[in-house]
């Protein structure tokens, strides 16, 4: 999505040190569709402490959150389409990252998003794996995420494509107090090995997109 105008607020790891420009995206919108599905893998009350967190996080910060699972769109895409227009922010919760990209896929997520935010009806925002899921590919990221796991209703096949809305890849939780961290120096020399363009974040960092505005914040 290069040279489009989007808006996008995209952390290392939960709502960042800078969540006022989180809400300053949404223009008074509060609307918040939490998509947890980086964490269909977890056992179910490790989800359920994780979608807690979040919803307690998104309310901090005086936005009205729900959950929206995505399985229960799986191969439902018009339906998924109509219930993400009642949102002002889709918030991505980190976790693994290859379960979130074909949860986004089988339930036509993918095209839906990409197309509300050429329209500017949204605002993209997340951590982690939510990051990720916007570059050009995942390769790199198997060094920290396990492809092989496939939640019950998932298909096996592994999405290598990410969503292309950012022209980079990017490595959160890079030297941070972060359990991933020491992994992410691996996917670092990754990217620099294959020439890939990159971007590093460390935990409390965030990338902000507004329109065709670009910067790091801390």
């Amino acid at each position: 999505m290069d040279n489009e105008a989007v808006r996008l607020y995209l952390s290392s790891f939960g709502l960042g040190n800078r969540t006022d420009k989180l809400v300053g995206l949404l223009h008074g919108g509060k609307r918040a569709g939490i998509i947890l599905n980086a964490k269909d893998g977890s056992p179910a009350d490790n989800r359920a402490a994780s979608l807690g967190a979040e919803l307690d996080s998104l309310r901090s910060v005086g936005l009205e959150p729900t959950e929206v699972d995505l399985r229960d769109y799986f191969g439902r895409p018009e339906p998924l389409g109509d219930a993400l227009r009642a949102f002002d922010l889709l918030w991505v919760r980190g976790g693994n990252t290859f379960v979130l990209r074909r949860a986004f896929q089988q339930s036509g997520a993918d095209e839906i998003v990409k197309r509300m935010l050429r329209e500017d009806s949204i605002v993209y925002g997340g951590f982690s794996a939510a990051v990720s899921l916007l570059t050009p590919s995942l390769r790199g990221v198997e060094l920290v995420d396990d492809p092989s796991i496939v939640p019950d209703r998932y298909s096996a096949q592994v999405v290598w494509d990410g969503l292309g809305i950012l022209p980079y890849a990017v490595a959160p939780h890079y030297r941070s107090d972060h359990p991933e961290s020491a992994a992410i120096e691996a996917v670092v020399q990754f990217y620099i090995d294959g020439r890939v363009l990159f971007k590093v974040l460390r935990d409390g960092e965030a990338i902000v997109v507004d329109d065709l505005t670009e910067s790091v914040v801390r």
